[in-house]
């Protein structure tokens, strides 16, 4: 095993990273392993906001995980910006093995660098295990989230 990177995803990469987006028991249900017209204007957004960025895990050329980051700013906290993660992702066969804890290190490092006063992020009721994974992480459920379909 090489040394995995973190980089800014490339437009070449999209077609890895929603399969890994898929390969998930809840993304099964909500997201499509292939490259579509909404997909593409999704990365080409993200792609052109210098507050987001799609960081891919890269093993030798090949993406073992992904998630999002996003600045926001804000007033609460006297101005303070904060850091969302999103759409963590680590493929089924490296899961256990310390690189989402790698992968989470290095979102908490960016964010640091940046300046942000607080890292967030959302996890789904069901993933037990992934909340178990946060919580190692140093990170407390100390807010109720809510989401609104539309």
């Amino acid at each position: 095993m090489t040394e995995v990177i973190f980089r800014e995803a490339a437009r070449a990469d999209l077609p890895a990273v929603l399969a890994l987006l898929a390969d998930d028991v809840l993304g099964r249900t909500r997201d499509l392993p292939e490259v579509d017209e909404a997909y593409e204007r999704a990365f080409a957004d993200l792609d052109a906001d210098p507050r987001n960025h799609l960081i891919v895990a890269d093993d030798g050329g090949e993406l073992v995980g992904c998630f999002q980051l996003t600045y926001i700013p804000g007033l609460g906290r006297h101005g303070a910006e904060r850091c969302l993660i999103e759409s963590v992702r680590v493929r089924s066969d490296r899961r256990g093995r310390g690189l989402g804890r790698t992968m989470m290190r290095w979102a908490i490092d960016r964010a640091r660098e940046h300046g942000c006063a607080l890292v967030q992020l959302t996890t789904d009721k069901q993933r037990a295990d992934a909340h178990r994974f946060y919580r190692d992480l140093g990170f407390v459920a100390s807010h109720e989230g809510m989401k609104l379909a539309l």
